[in-house]
């Protein structure tokens, strides 16, 4: 299974690429080049860091490219700062757009008695019947880092709750997004990713 990996400059590449190898998919990473999105078969897009440093997504036309690629119903997945690019835009960096597939906005835990980042393995509560989340069953430990989170939604395909509950994952149709790192989650992370390598079109 072919799969074209997004490098925005801002993701975790090398450890998301590891994981696809060993479950026996062929990677391919692209920056700029605009027909590996084109003729992708899977793509995923790692983030870390910034909301802002999507903007090289628009810059380098990869984000009109994108969206074409979803509408022809390439399954996608986000991971992390890339799940939160799905939704409208995040209030860690107004005025950057997201992809706008899921209309909510990102917004930063709010500070009280726990840390912010929130980092370390936390549970997941799944919502559903999600493809993404095939096998993974009700308090599953998944790893995170993140200061920024999703609203859970009708999207929501799992729940985790720091300080408050948040969109874990979500998922609609060809579209998928996950908060936590998979490929940092062990043989729970590896069950995700491998539903979305296996994924039907």
């Amino acid at each position: 299974m072919r799969v074209t990996v997004i490098d925005y400059k801002a993701g975790n590449v090398t450890s998301v690429l590891k994981a696809l190898r060993h479950l026996g998919a062929e990677p391919v990473v692209t920056d700029s080049d605009l027909s590996l999105i084109a003729r992708a078969e899977r793509i995923v897009l790692p983030g870390v860091g910034h909301f802002a440093a999507t903007e090289r997504l628009d810059s380098t036309g990869m984000t009109s490219a994108i969206r074409e690629a979803v509408k022809r119903g390439v399954p996608f997945l986000g991971i992390c700062v890339g799940m939160q690019w799905l939704y409208a835009g995040s209030t860690e960096a107004a005025g950057q757009a997201g992809l706008g597939c899921f209309g909510e906005e990102c917004s930063r835990f709010p500070e009280g008695a726990e840390k912010v980042p929130h980092v370390g393995w936390n549970s997941l509560e799944v919502k559903g019947s999600p493809r993404l989340m095939a096998g993974v069953k009700d308090g599953e430990y998944v790893y995170f880092t993140h200061s920024y989170r999703a609203p859970v939604g009708a999207d929501t395909a799992a729940v985790a709750n720091y300080i408050e509950p948040f969109a874990a994952a979500v998922e609609r149709g060809n579209v998928m997004g996950v908060q936590f790192h998979p490929e940092k989650s062990g043989e729970t992370g590896l069950k995700m990713l491998r539903n979305f390598l296996e994924l039907e079109r």
